[in-house]
């Protein structure tokens, strides 16, 4: 009889926990599974209960033309002698978010395309806005050298197609980083069906897709064919169709120029580097940072040439300048193959995978120029040129989009900013400029060439010698300035897990059993 009594609690103990976990998904003992609220009891994603929309897909997915970083600390710096005696580089140690950045530099054909849809889309009423984003091909004439054919030639020619571009100015980089964002949500917005394709030819001046602009509200745009599912999941409390925000796990961040601070770390490449006595240990890497490598392929090849046995041996890891007169080598035995920049997935790939974080060209990163970087500056996530923004509204507070069809944005105020506890400028470009804990000012003109729109450059070119070719070396130009050895790539930020998806955050631990 007891163990009548005992098996019949167990089982009756077996259904009420299985009618409790069926309440938690909302659906009932057999009903469709709902994925509710921990805090409140209410279901997500149903119409029925208030339509509060949860995106069930929490990945990033990979932008096109990146590859994933996973950040961490490093010693951001010098690993070779300060030969220019700039001391603009003293090491430091720093952290790093995960990050996404370019496998290669943007190249010809990819910047011939931004051109092309200026064209379409802005030619006729603003021809200017075509006319500003041409790369200066002027930048390979030189006094006492005939460079004409690369003139007219290394920009347009297809033989050139998947040559890293030249010529860009900072601004125009940034420009092209804004439009490849909103090119790239758009086709996602397109693949779901929540835009139609039929829009494309119909875009021009202020009717044009812009990310920013979309999520507010301003721009519409044709819906495409969409799927049951998407049109439930997109859809009002009244039953009206919505659009898509970035709550729904749709779009992607912003495409951008990487800080200075995560494209050196990503030169560096540390991950992997480090992989024990056997495959599966020794992969933390913990003690990778104290080795002081001196180029972007890591510790193995320390050295300029391939060190491995095989048919690459003692070929050049890089296109650089071996010395004065020699670009390429001698004919029949070429170094490095390439007098002018290389193809862009060319050259020896960091243990990241990405191309030409040494030689080829130089590029540009977003940080502002400063000689010395405070030591005792933010050690997480380091980058100076912030200028805070936000969205601008109208008398009837609206927003409101410019005549390229841009979301309006204004500079935040040092009135807004006065009482935060975190800044209380809006534009802290100059910050620790001048003041009792820098005593550093800047007379751009005057006692120096540096002033808040010089923007840094990583990376040796293929005109450098080896020296640039360190991670951790640096150079500046104006944002307006542009040369024939300096191009750039394109990052992204990484959302969720530092270790990539699928990955979870923090070290999770089972529960502790408590003592009865």
């Amino acid at each position: 009889m007891r163990r009548l009594t005992s098996l019949s609690l167990l089982v009756g103990t077996g259904v009420m926990l299985s009618m409790t976990a069926c309440h938690k998904d909302g659906g009932g003992l057999f009903g469709k599974k709902k994925e509710v609220s921990s805090a409140t009891g209410w279901n997500y994603n149903d119409q029925k209960m208030g339509g509060f929309s949860v995106a069930k897909n929490k990945n990033q997915q990979t932008g096109p033309g990146l590859v994933f970083v996973q950040g961490g600390t490093f010693a951001m710096g010098a690993t070779e002698q300060d030969v220019m005696g700039d001391w603009n580089n003293i090491p430091r140690r720093i952290t790093v978010s995960s990050f996404y950045i370019d496998e290669s530099e943007v190249a010809n054909v990819h910047y011939r395309e931004y051109l092309f849809w200026l064209a379409r889309v802005y030619g006729e009423s603003f021809p200017d806005v075509y006319r500003n984003a041409l790369p200066d091909t002027l930048v390979w004439r030189s006094e006492l050298a005939y460079n004409e054919p690369l003139v007219e030639y290394y920009f347009r020619h297809p033989a050139y197609n998947d040559y890293p571009v030249v010529g860009v100015t900072w601004k125009q980089a940034t420009d092209y980083c804004k439009w490849r964002s909103n090119r790239v949500n758009e086709k996602l917005l397109m693949d779901k069906g929540l835009l139609s394709k039929a829009d494309i030819t119909n875009q021009s001046d202020d009717n044009t897709f812009d990310t920013k602009a979309y999520s507010a509200g301003l721009y519409e745009g044709t819906p495409g064919k969409m799927s049951k599912s998407t049109k439930d999941q997109f859809k009002n409390p009244d039953g009206t169709p919505r659009t898509a925000q970035f709550e729904d796990g749709i779009m992607l961040p912003a495409y951008r120029l990487p800080t200075e601070a995560e494209w050196e770390y990503a030169a560096l490449g540390y991950i992997g580097q480090n992989p024990g006595p056997s495959k599966k240990e020794g992969k933390h890497g913990e003690e990778l940072i104290m080795n002081k490598q001196v180029y972007s392929w890591g510790t193995n090849t320390s050295g300029l040439r391939d060190i491995r046995r095989g048919t690459m041996q003692g070929q050049f890891l890089a296109n650089f300048k071996r010395g004065s007169g020699d670009n390429m080598g001698v004919a029949g035995g070429l170094n490095d193959r390439a007098s002018i920049p290389g193809p862009t997935r060319s050259f020896y790939p960091n243990t990241f995978g990405i191309y030409n974080m040494s030689g080829n060209v130089s590029e540009w990163v977003l940080d502002v120029y400063r000689p010395l970087n405070p030591i005792d500056g933010e050690d997480f996530n380091y980058f100076r040129g912030n200028k805070f923004q936000t969205v601008y509204q109208n008398e009837n507070k609206e927003f409101e989009k410019d005549s390229l069809g841009h979301l309006k944005m204004r500079d935040v105020t040092d009135e807004e900013s006065a009482n935060r506890l975190n800044y209380q400028k809006g534009d802290v470009i100059n910050y620790l400029d001048g003041d009792s804990l820098s005593q550093v000012e800047y007379g751009y003109g005057v006692t120096t060439l540096i002033n808040d729109k010089s923007h840094v450059v990583k990376g040796g070119s293929w005109n450098d010698r080896a020296y640039w070719l360190s991670p951790g070396t640096r150079r500046y130009m104006q944002e307006n300035m542009a040369t024939n050895t300096v191009g750039f790539r394109c990052a992204m930020d990484r959302v969720g897990s530092p270790e990539g998806n699928k990955f979870k955050t923090g070290n999770l631990f089972k529960k502790q059993r408590q003592k009865r």
